[in-house]
């Protein structure tokens, strides 16, 4: 079968021939339907070296999955083959409370794992391929009546990920609160959904783009502003001076998360979702009274349950780019130029 593998760090995936997986006990193959492609995985082809994370390349890239069951391994049931299923990308040990809870992403001894790593398509083989092993069927969730794989696989990571974020903040936006979302793409868009779906706050979204504020707009969003010089005063002045509830920064820049801090109100939160690598000095001062800074990643099982409901009830839309197999490379270069409005997923 063809995949797309990250060769060495710092280089770009090659569409190469492997072996077609196959499962052993408690094992699952999956017929990908949908792989989509994150700004995560320009992270792992630009930025990390030999010795920075516990797992090394060669393997495939994709962590955001979803598609069919094609084969199963001895001991799985309720998986019938050709069910429709999404895949839980964080792989954990299974066995410590974190993962008894569905919280891989959060696993407190990731070397007892059944295959240590991150994930699929980080360190093991993920779905940027024909077809995908999964080392538990634990790891996969089939999807609601009316959801399809292509739709669904974006939503493994690009809308579980602001729920997640979203979902911790919940106490703090009854009705008359304000959340703002900052980074309007693939994650951004869905954290506006999720807020005006599982909140009666107000929301606010900030970009830097003409094209991703009309996005927002369309997501749902009550106010939209550009980032710049006086978008913290505009959010006050929305605000009757007080500040934003909740901050989601999907961008984690250093001038996002200034902007965070500047535009959110004592008692409020702000979460860190992107990976822009910037950095946040807490003094006394230097943020709101009582303001939590925290970063999340990614989200457990029960949430993506909880995220394929939603969209299957219409309730979150995925704005998204299918590109063929053949052109995944293609899909990272857009990304990466910041020519994608929303998802790019790939279609095998």
């Amino acid at each position: 079968m063809r995949a797309w593998r990250l060769p060495t760090w710092k280089s770009d995936p090659e569409l190469v021939e492997v072996d077609q997986p196959r499962p052993g006990p408690g094992q699952v193959v999956v017929r990908i339907g949908g792989a989509g492609a994150c700004h995560s995985d320009l992270h792992l082809m630009r930025e990390f070296g030999a010795g920075q994370l516990p797992w090394e390349p060669p393997f495939t890239l994709g962590h955001e999955n979803a598609g069919w069951v094609h084969e199963t391994g001895e001991g799985v049931t309720g998986l019938p083959v050709g069910t429709p299923v999404a895949v839980h990308g964080s792989w954990g040990c299974g066995a410590c409370s974190r993962c008894l809870a569905g919280l891989d992403t959060y696993c407190e001894d990731p070397a007892a794992a059944p295959i240590p790593s991150g994930g699929g398509g980080l360190g093991l083989d993920g779905g940027m391929a024909e077809f995908m092993l999964v080392p538990e069927a634990r790891h996969l969730v089939p999807l609601p009546d009316g959801l399809d794989p292509v739709t669904a696989a974006p939503l493994t990571d690009a809308a579980l990920t602001p729920y997640h974020a979203v979902r911790r903040s919940w106490p703090k936006l009854p009705p008359g609160s304000t959340a703002v979302v900052i980074g309007i793409g693939g994650l951004g868009h869905l954290a506006v959904q999720i807020l005006k779906a599982t909140t009666a706050t107000r929301v606010i979204a900030v970009d830097t783009r003409a094209a991703a504020l009309e996005l927002a707009e369309r997501a749902g969003a009550d106010l939209v502003v550009p980032a710049g010089g006086r978008a913290a005063d505009t959010i006050r002045g929305a605000t009757g001076g007080r500040g934003a509830d909740a901050v989601f920064d999907c961008v984690g820049n250093d001038a996002t998360l200034a902007l965070g801090a500047a535009a959110g109100r004592m008692l409020g939160d702000l979460t860190i979702i992107g990976l822009g690598g910037g950095t946040l000095p807490v003094s006394f001062f230097g943020v709101p009274y009582e303001m939590s800074v925290q970063s999340t990643y990614w989200g457990s099982r029960p949430e993506l349950v909880e995220v394929l409901d939603l969209a299957a009830r219409g309730l979150l839309r995925v704005t998204a780019i299918t590109f063929p197999l053949d052109e995944a490379l293609e899909a990272y270069r857009r990304l990466e130029a910041g020519d994608v409005v929303g998802r790019a997923v790939v279609v095998p």
